[in-house]
């Protein structure tokens, strides 16, 4: 499974991000080989329809699953259509902690 977490960074130690359309990082976990990869987010810095341009960003690493802090109503309407279930983690954790939540099956 393809597992995307909003990061304010570039780096396991980074925290999750706050901002879906806005994150400054896509975490990309891939939970059969344990590959952990960040992704700049290339649709935070647009005027309008980030969070839109940022589910199509998503969807096109092959996301199952997303981690984030919130999910604006057009977006949780747009991955509800793509089957793309959807996270909400409302704590400060490092993309490491998550990460190990996720190994550990409890989110």
């Amino acid at each position: 499974m393809k597992v995307v977490i909003t990061s304010s960074g570039n780096s396991s130690s980074s925290m999750i991000d706050k901002r879906f359309g806005r994150a400054a990082y896509f975490a990309l976990f891939d939970s059969e080989s344990g590959e952990l990869k960040f992704i700049e987010n290339s649709s935070r810095e647009s005027v309008e329809g980030a969070g839109v341009a940022s589910v199509q960003e998503v969807a096109s690493l092959g996301a199952n699953k997303i981690v984030a802090w919130e999910f604006g109503n057009k977006v949780k309407t747009l991955l509800s259509s793509m089957e793309i279930e959807m996270v909400t983690i409302n704590e400060e954790l490092s993309i490491e902690e998550i990460v190990e939540k996720l190994k550990s099956a409890s989110l």
